[in-house]
């Protein structure tokens, strides 16, 4: 199981940071033996892949809509989406793993909205453990899915805010036709109302480290803008380390992914308190990096490039 660890990838940011600055993102070779990425023969997702969402807790229709809009922005069609930088384009950088695993040019994977459960009488309580994620993300449908788990701000969960924003894993599913599948699943909290300067940052005040002044949401919900984050980077982990030995850096139990090697890195010239150079909303004053579907606007993270071993950014 592979989670948002706020300390450890905080610091390393801040290491990935001042490297930056000193070598124009130019690795040392000590940091390329940390920054590089193996792949530990395990599959990768592929396919057509639902991603199934358990609503845990009180949401708004609005806020369910953020995430979904940026669900369906992430293999959307190029005339739905003429804006760029995209949520699509983003996305389409894990294709990256993919090419290195096979030496395809062509990318089986098709990600898709699929069904939503809502929880709103909090079934399994307001504190909820590890255990109880897996039972909740066990509801949703388990063949070629992802199924995320997203808790309400009123939602309590083990280790959420003192050591992970969010988690994903894997799970032997319900036996259908005869067989058993492996599913993955994600596990995301709003952080609103909890520890916002961990997991909504940069659209709140950081609780430690450089500050400086939060952004504005571009969605206009801290919570929700934060956990777009947070289930980005999660989904980027998920497909190309889904079980738990495909592309990552470190100990299995606390791997560096995707977009966790990146964490605190979304434009050009971030440094530790600062997410870099931005794109503002004129009208708004929003801070985003990705255009969505519906004239949607958001902030995703950078993505680790397994080929040249750096952080990629959209702008």
């Amino acid at each position: 199981m592979a989670s948002l660890n706020t300390s450890l990838i905080f610091t390393l940011f801040l290491s990935i940071t001042l490297l930056h600055l000193i070598s124009a993102r130019q690795l040392t070779e000590s940091n390329q033996q940390l920054l590089k990425f193996q792949y530990h023969k395990g599959p990768l997702l592929s396919g057509k892949i639902s991603i199934n969402i358990i609503w845990y807790g009180k949401f708004k229709p609005s806020q369910r809509t953020i995430i979904t809009d940026f669900i369906n922005s992430l293999s959307s069609p190029k005339q739905t989406t003429t804006l760029q930088p995209s949520v699509a384009t983003w996305w389409k950088s894990t294709e990256k793993y993919y090419h290195l695993t096979n030496n395809k040019k062509s990318v089986n994977l098709a990600l898709s909205l699929g069904a939503q459960i809502l929880d709103e009488n909090y079934s399994l309580g307001k504190s909820l453990t590890t255990n109880q994620i897996l039972k909740l993300a066990s509801k949703g449908p388990q063949k070629d899915s992802i199924n995320i788990v997203l808790t309400s701000a009123d939602v309590a969960v083990d280790g959420f805010c003192s050591n992970r924003c969010g988690t994903h894993g894997s799970s032997n599913g319900a036996r259908v036709n005869g067989k058993r599948y492996k599913f993955a699943y994600i596990w995301v909290g709003n952080s609103e109302t909890q520890c916002a300067g961990q997991c909504a940052w940069p659209f709140h005040q950081p609780i430690y480290g450089p500050q400086s002044s939060p952004l504005v949401a571009p969605n206009n919900d801290v919570g929700l803008d934060g956990m777009v984050i947070n289930v980005a980077s999660l989904l980027a982990g998920t497909v190309t380390n889904p079980f738990g030995n495909g592309y990552f850096q470190g100990p299995k139990e606390a791997p560096l992914e995707a977009a966790s090697a990146c964490t605190g890195v979304y434009a050009k010239g971030a440094y530790p308190g600062y997410a870099g150079d931005l794109l503002v909303d004129p009208t708004t004053g929003a801070s985003y990096n990705a255009n969505g579907i519906n004239g949607r606007k958001y902030l995703l993270p950078a993505l680790f490039d397994p080929k040249t071993s750096a952080c990629s950014t959209l702008v």
